[in-house]
């Protein structure tokens, strides 16, 4: 079962790419559940990263829905043959060198794009972490775009689209307030790297 792409969402592939994502998803004993947002901007929060897998979980999950979202990496990793799998597989490169900083190159994709969902996984590392990283914070401030949780349950074995969350403006507060609600509901791959 897939769950359905409301019409805000930035939408790609066709029957044959969403059988392959379904595969991908059967192929770890994972399933999709919630509720897609009907947004046309977002910021997806993949929480909690615990394994490698989750790169198959987070593929797995935008084949199947044909949910068109994009995931950052460093624009030296897009060297050919490889750039144009990153592409494909949704990969913005990122230049850390540039004048503006990651915060004002994503802010730019915002606002050139109708329609942009961005995935992130604030832990920024597949090991236990107290604290994640800002960036995510930081970034919805600069464009007012919504952070949407999708948890990791390895107990039920779903991929849950669970729901926004309000922000405060404090980022110290905020990414407390994210990472606690994440470690309340949700295991990941390897529970002792929640």
């Amino acid at each position: 079962m897939t769950l359905p792409l409301p019409p805000n969402a930035p939408a790609f592939g066709n029957k044959l790419s969403r059988a392959f994502g379904r595969l991908m998803l059967r192929s770890v004993g994972m399933k999709l559940g919630g509720t897609v947002p009907d947004v046309p901007k977002v910021i997806l929060l993949g929480t909690p990263h615990t394994s490698n897998w989750d790169l198959i979980l987070a593929m797995g999950m935008r084949f199947a829905l044909g949910l068109e979202y994009k995931w950052m990496m460093k624009k030296e990793a897009f060297f050919f043959p490889m750039a144009g799998t990153f592409k494909a597989m949704g990969g913005i490169p990122i230049d850390r060198k540039a004048a503006k900083d990651v915060v004002g190159q994503i802010a730019d994709w915002f606002d050139a794009n109708e329609k942009a969902w961005i995935g992130i996984t604030p832990a920024g590392t597949r090991t236990k972490v107290e604290s994640y990283k800002k960036g995510y914070l930081r970034i919805a401030y600069a464009t007012g775009v919504p952070i949407f949780v999708v948890g990791v349950n390895s107990e039920t074995k779903t991929l849950v689209f669970d729901q926004f969350i309000d922000l405060t403006g404090d980022i110290d507060v905020d990414n407390a307030r994210v990472r606690d609600f994440v470690r309340s509901h949700y295991t990941g791959l390897k529970p002792e790297n929640s």
